[in-house]
């Protein structure tokens, strides 16, 4: 597997990765999950196939998770899975209106014991957690995405530093 390349990092601790596979977005996800605390929020935004999925795939491996395959819940909304902390699995790809989404009553899980990765975020801001990790994923070609990680709030700001030393020293891949 390739390295990642870290192309950036301002004063506000925002992170970009580019990833070469799928493999190395699930190596950044698996990290985050390693790293996760209970009451995380992962906020994820990219196009259809951009990798939102594979990321959240990486996080549960990184949490414990022992299910074989994390699929997007954007039949069901929300997925739940056990590992060392619970992950919510949320879609939001259905929803058109933050109505629908505020009528949801996801506060029991964005707000719970768990972990949240919230696919398709940029449909809820208004009603998501106000701190939070933001990660934007964009296609940059058949086999390389973008990862632009902005952290909102000091917790989020100290992980996104802990990931950019794991990625730099290689630890993503361990």
């Amino acid at each position: 597997m390739g390295a990642l390349l870290i192309y950036g990092m301002s004063s506000q601790n925002y992170l970009e990765i580019i990833s070469h596979s799928p493999g190395e977005t699930r190596a950044v996800g698996e990290q985050m999950g390693r790293l996760a605390q209970t009451g995380d929020t992962y906020l994820l935004v990219g196009g259809l196939g951009a990798g939102k999925t594979c990321l959240t795939q990486g996080i549960a491996r990184g949490l414990g998770v022992e299910e074989p395959y994390v699929a997007s819940p954007s039949f069901v909304l929300v997925r739940e899975m056990r590992g060392r902390l619970t992950l919510y699995h949320i879609d939001l790809y259905r929803l058109n209106r933050i109505e629908e989404i505020a009528d949801l009553g996801l506060d029991d899980y964005l707000y719970g014991d768990g972990v949240c990765t919230v696919e398709w975020a940029e449909r809820g801001m208004a009603v998501l957690p106000q701190e939070h990790l933001l990660v934007e994923i964009t296609y940059l070609s058949d086999n390389e995405r973008g990862l632009y990680l902005r952290p909102v709030g000091e917790r989020y700001v100290r992980m996104v530093a802990e990931l950019r030393v794991s990625v730099e020293s290689g630890g993503v891949f361990c």
